[in-house]
């Protein structure tokens, strides 16, 4: 079953998400005419610079969650160059063959990359370009030391006995070798270091409950989500400072033709 998200929220927290991802696009070298596959397209704010980068071209944002989608159809709406599609990434299909297959802060919520890049690759054109950033190796430690250490505690302990976060942040390795077996060439993987301050714990618990700790929280009853997400913020403040240590993986791979062969 997908995610789902609150969208609203999102939207409003999402800066950082924009940021990275208008930087990682503004390294594409795009003709601005291809058709272009935004895969996790959210609420559609990157969406909205990336079809900036095509001025004679297409997007197809893609999304799994329902809100997400809604907004996205409500932001592009009337805008014939934009179609909007609610689908599961593992089971894309666009109905035709893109040029290029772009994507950020979604793959992490993924455990099954080599299932995702097949996936990705049957939708691309041979000789497509597939440009990726998720969450890398590292991603988030200092978040993830608070939030076992809040999980341990009561109330909060009982709702999550047996369960395991299925986000995966892989190592570029991994990654380059997932993409060579999915039948992509030229494949660079690599991690950046984003360090990103919050101003103060409640700021820090607003971005938490609405953006990283969103699995966790459909475990919770609504009474206590908040509290969740401010236990956790309160727990980094005082351990860790209220700075989330982001590593960011970016991807870029080719598919395979018939003269790589």
């Amino acid at each position: 079953m997908a995610l789902e998200w609150d969208a609203a929220s999102y939207e409003a927290l999402a800066d950082p998400m924009t940021r990275w991802g208008e930087e990682f696009l503004g390294g594409l070298e795009l003709r601005g005419d291809e058709v272009v596959v935004d895969a996790g397209c959210g609420t559609g704010r990157v969406t909205e610079l990336l079809l900036g980068r095509l001025p004679e071209g297409r997007v197809v944002a893609v999304d799994a969650s329902r809100e997400m989608v809604e907004a996205a159809g409500r932001r592009f709406a009337g805008e014939g160059r934009v179609r909007v599609l609610r689908q599961d990434l593992l089971e894309l299909d666009i109905g035709e063959e893109a040029d290029v297959i772009f994507s950020t802060a979604t793959f992490h919520w993924i455990p099954d990359h080599a299932r995702l890049f097949r996936a990705l690759a049957r939708n691309l054109k041979p000789g497509g370009t597939l440009a990726a950033q998720c969450g890398g190796a590292g991603n988030i430690s200092r978040v993830g030391r608070a939030l076992r250490g809040v999980m341990e505690e009561e109330p909060f302990r009982g709702y999550f006995e047996g369960w395991e976060d299925t986000k995966h942040y892989p190592a570029p390795e991994e990654e380059r070798a997932l993409l060579q077996e999915s039948g992509f060439v030229e494949v660079e993987a690599r991690l950046l270091e984003k360090p990103t301050p919050f101003a103060g714990e409640e700021a820090l618990a607003r971005y938490l409950e609405a953006v990283i700790l969103r699995a966790h929280l459909m475990r919770l009853p609504r009474g206590m989500r908040r509290p969740f997400a401010q236990a956790v913020a309160g727990r980094m403040a005082k351990e860790e400072g209220l700075e989330i240590d982001y590593v960011r993986l970016n991807m870029l791979a080719r598919k395979k033709e018939a003269d790589d062969e």
